[in-house]
């Protein structure tokens, strides 16, 4: 019962921080104007400067900025009680977060959709860019390399995941055509490519799909991740249109369904079944090698809190797809309620989800022992106990929600990379086109995800830069925005 009560207080917290602090932000900050032509409109080329539906855009920025880490932060902070998480998520949201993606879209879009580090060499000068697209690069860097991995792990740990991971591309190739080309209506092409991915999962629960020992003479870890690359790169160079902006809104579409079916298991487990938490509220028995909630709670949890990388998203790719100024509002505020939505559903999953005390502390004998396996296991027992769908659909649901996501902002990281890329050239001097700049990004990702041998474990070597990385990007895109209100 009390899982419950921390649900319906953490939605009223996120649609009061909509309702009333964004449309103060948006009318009386940031003066959104309507009349404003927007770089969607003034470069529109059909390839990444495209105006875009709210709505469309929306599912875009928020699951390029969500990806797997609005799950792991969460799932991983609960350590320290489930108290503490939720109350940086809400607030975090509602005042950190909100502000930084809504402002980081602004900043970008009035300056002719420039990202925040080119942006930082008017407002603070050039030695100031340089760092901006320093920090931008490796930051990204660490998340397309960790990313890959996640992804490579979840398709071999959970089989059920690959034809919806993969039958998801085609699904959002047909909704893009039928968009933007056929001219279908939104909501009926929404239904269909939502309908078809729940399909996707039925089917790919019941034939799971387990690689040989070797596929092509490489073992199935190295094997996906140079599927998952080669894909990538091919994705960053099509037009936005035809897949990175179909794919990411259906599957915000679907997250946000696999989500309600979350909450609504919540709610029927709390009020019908007294499921309620296994976790403590603060914990005062943390395991031997826990850091400090300070200040390693800021950062674990930033994702669904504030992070960095959401401005270089919403500066790099969704600034140039903003049809009319206002819907700025709706897509990087709103995007960033999403990813609270999300680590709420996370901290949900892993203090009232697992089935017993005991186990719990079976999987939180460790600090970051916590993540993705820990929201599928917990979320799959809440969605069969409140709603009665078997365990294993459940958790396949849940499972290709965090691969379709990572994989979305892999995508999309791949080609923000090449944008840090082609700025930094012409920096020095040289204009570098679209496929030079991919395929430097993709030498040297692969390169840093295979240093450490072929299993790719080399994609986490820097990951615990991240954490620090992401919020001294997040500050340093404050300072910009605050420069120029």
């Amino acid at each position: 019962m009390d899982s419950v009560l921390l649900l319906v207080v953490g939605l009223a917290i996120f649609a009061a921080g909509y309702v009333v602090y964004s449309r103060y932000l948006g009318k009386r900050v940031l003066k959104l104007d309507p009349a404003f032509r927007t770089p969607a409109h003034e470069k529109n080329d059909g390839v990444d400067h495209v105006p875009t539906n709210k709505f469309v855009l929306w599912g875009h920025h928020f699951t390029s900025v969500a990806g797997a880490a609005p799950i792991v932060g969460p799932a991983v902070a609960v350590i320290w009680g489930w108290l503490p998480a939720f109350l940086w998520v809400t607030i975090g949201t509602v005042f950190f977060a909100g502000m930084h993606d809504l402002g980081a879209l602004w900043a970008s879009e009035r300056n002719k959709g420039r990202s925040i580090g080119a942006l930082a060499a008017r407002y603070i000068g050039k030695r100031g860019s340089y760092v901006f697209l320093l920090v931008i690069g490796l930051l990204l860097l660490m998340v397309i390399a960790a990313f890959a991995v996640v992804i490579k792990d979840l398709l071999i740990a959970s089989p059920s995941t690959v034809i919806p991971a993969w039958g998801a591309i085609p699904v959002a190739v047909l909704v893009g055509i039928a968009v933007y080309k056929l001219r279908w209506n939104l909501t009926v092409v929404t239904v269909i490519g939502v309908v078809l991915l729940y399909t996707l999962i039925w089917v790919g629960d019941r034939i799971p799909v387990v690689l040989p020992e070797s596929v092509l003479g490489m073992s199935p870890a190295t094997f996906w991740i140079v599927v998952l690359f080669v894909y990538a790169g091919i994705a960053s160079l099509l037009p936005v249109w035809l897949l990175l902006q179909p794919r990411d809104y259906i599957n915000g579409v679907q997250l946000f369904v696999g989500l309600a079916i979350l909450f609504v298991g919540t709610l029927s487990a709390g009020l019908f079944f007294g499921n309620g938490f296994v976790a403590p509220a603060i914990n005062t028995a943390l395991p031997e090698g826990t850091p400090s909630i300070w200040p390693l709670l800021f950062v674990t949890v930033a994702c669904g809190a504030i992070s960095g990388f959401h401005g270089a998203v919403a500066s790099g790719t969704t600034s140039k797809q903003l049809d009319k100024e206002p819907d700025a509002r709706f897509v990087g505020y709103f995007g960033a309620v999403g990813e609270g939505l999300l680590a709420l559903g996370a901290i949900i999953a892993t203090t009232a989800g697992i089935s017993t005390v005991a186990r719990w502390e079976e999987i939180y004998a460790a600090f970051n022992n916590g993540g993705v396996n820990a929201f599928v296991e917990g979320g799959g027992n809440i969605i069969e106990m409140g709603l009665g769908l078997p365990q294993s659909l459940s958790a396949t649901v849940l499972a290709t929600m965090a691969v379709l996501f990572a994989a979305t902002t892999m995508d999309t990281g791949v080609r923000l990379l090449r944008f840090v890329f082609q700025e930094a050239s012409e920096v020095i001097g040289f204009k570098m086109n679209n496929i030079v700049g991919t395929i430097v990004t993709l030498a040297l990702c692969m390169a840093l995800v295979f240093s450490q041998g072929i299993d790719g474990s080399g994609g986490l070597t820097i990951w615990p830069l991240f954490g620090t990385t992401n919020q001294l990007l997040a500050s340093l895109t404050l300072i910009i925005v605050s420069i120029m209100l």
